[in-house]
């Protein structure tokens, strides 16, 4: 009898999973970025607590602080500027460094590079050295960069203004 009973339930439609709505969709990916950044900001709140530092944070959720002041002239919104750096991820590991790779120049506004860099880089002046902590929404968001920095990652730079142009 029992065998006859454990036949039938094998021969019985699997249980429907309910399609969900574009409005649920939504809703979930909402609650899902928010459950992020909430992560990333308490992530960073330790991190920065950890290490002593006094940040300042923006209203978009960028982190910085002077390491050196300098006296030259500062950077300006569509203006290039000439920047030695080291990018890394917040469990130390270095991901790029102008050590490695030669000083960049960036065009602030136009070049396509993180919305939080071009944000960044318009509080330096020439001879500042600062520290800028980017969560993932302001650095490579959602994809990473398909090489060095992996999806929703939170990025540290440290950057010194070298000139404007």
């Amino acid at each position: 009898m029992i065998g006859i009973f454990f036949l039938a339930a094998c021969n019985e439609p699997a249980p429907q999973k309910p399609e969900l709505s574009k409005e649920d969709v939504e809703h979930l990916s909402q609650e899902m970025n928010k459950w992020d950044a909430t992560r990333q900001k308490d992530e960073i709140d330790a991190y920065v607590k950890n290490r002593g530092w006094e940040m300042t944070e923006t209203g978009t959720g960028l982190r910085y602080m002077y390491v050196k002041k300098g006296e030259g002239a500062p950077a300006k919104n569509g203006g290039a500027v000439l920047v030695a750096y080291k990018v890394f991820l917040l469990d130390g590991t270095l991901c790029y460094s102008s050590e490695q790779d030669g000083p960049r120049t960036v065009r602030i506004g136009k070049d396509y590079v993180e919305s939080g860099l071009h944000e960044a880089l318009q509080l330096m002046k020439v001879g500042d050295q600062m520290r800028f902590i980017l969560p993932s929404h302001l650095a490579h968001g959602l994809t990473g960069d398909d090489d060095k920095i992996p999806p929703r990652s939170t990025v540290m730079y440290e950057i010194e203004l070298l000139k404007t142009e």
